[in-house]
């Protein structure tokens, strides 16, 4: 199959297209014009690149011949800020989107793989672990983004028979995550270690997360292609959860220091737990996640240790 994965040059894309190289699939990437293409240097002889404007159909259309499968990974805002400018969120991500899956019905393309959000779709939990068919009350633009999209699938495969499966990620971290950035606790954190940098936490620390490695991240799409059912949603996640504070306690054994914090005011957009339950995944898709919470940690901050700062995050 022929795979085009949207955001393919950023921390999660690149980590597929290396696998999907290695599993000898044909590879087109697409991502904007400006963005670094250094996270794909393993690869960069076996792949075509494409770059452009995601919101410019023009642009994303070429993208789409002959392409099997399309991995949509891209998002133009984060959680965090979205709420800020939400009508900048629904024509960059939700219209974007739309765009593309016309042209990709147009285009004969077989299936979509949608990166959405088990972080913020769901909103406040009623309950833990947060199964799919929990009620769905984001407090961000961004949690509505992704369910507006998350629905659009749905109606493109009743209206066209385009087959889709939505990936609702947990809190995903690794090797060539941003160390400087709004969201990616762990590696945020681990960057702030590296160069003795204060941490800093929103609220008292007990807001606690779903964490779980790239490389489990990268088995679940790769499981998630064949998925047939049109619209199938699962949770993808560690299927437990972990506090700042206590993240900050491993990563202190880890690296081996002890990390200076700084407690900021709690925002409103942040929930006060996620984690996920898992348990569809493991039964229709047959994945479970592999890498404990340390052993993942380990290996990032090694390869950070080992690539920072000369080579940038992505």
């Amino acid at each position: 199959m022929k795979f085009l994965v949207l955001g393919g040059a950023g921390f999660i894309g690149s980590h597929l297209v290396d696998a999907l190289v290695r599993d000898g699939h044909p590879v087109r990437v697409f991502d904007l014009p400006n963005v670094s293409l250094h996270n794909l240097r393993g690869s960069m002889g076996s792949i075509e690149v494409v770059q452009g404007d995601f919101e410019n159909i023009s642009d994303v259309s070429p993208a789409l011949d002959g392409v099997d499968v399309v991995i949509h990974l891209i998002s133009t805002t984060l959680p965090a800020p979205s709420n800020s400018n939400p009508e900048y969120d629904m024509e960059t991500n939700v219209v974007g989107t739309l765009k593309m899956l016309r042209e990709a019905v147009r285009k004969g393309v077989r299936k979509v793989v949608f990166s959405s959000s088990g972080g913020t779709v769901y909103g406040v939990p009623r309950s833990l672990p947060i199964p799919e068919n929990h009620p769905t009350d984001p407090l961000c633009s961004h949690g509505i983004g992704k369910l507006a999209i998350e629905k659009y699938l749905a109606l493109f495969n009743h209206l066209h028979g385009l087959d889709s499966t939505v990936l609702r990620f947990g809190n995903p971290y690794g090797p060539r995550q941003r160390t400087r950035s709004v969201q990616g606790a762990i590696a945020v954190f681990l960057g702030c270690v590296l160069r003795s940098e204060e941490i800093a936490i929103w609220g008292d620390g007990s807001v606690s997360r779903d964490y779980f490695y790239i490389d489990d991240l990268v088995s679940a799409i790769l499981k998630a292609v064949p998925a047939g059912g049109g619209s199938g949603v699962y949770n993808i996640g560690s299927g437990s959860s972990v506090s700042l504070n206590e993240l900050i306690s491993l990563i202190s054994e880890v690296t081996g220091t002890t990390p200076r914090v700084r407690y900021e005011t709690a925002r409103r957009m942040d929930v006060p737990a996620s984690c996920l339950d898992i348990t569809r995944a493991r039964e229709r898709l047959g994945w479970a996640p592999r890498v404990a919470l340390r052993e993942g940690i380990e290996r990032t901050w090694e390869w950070l240790k080992a690539n920072s700062p000369a080579s940038p995050c992505a």
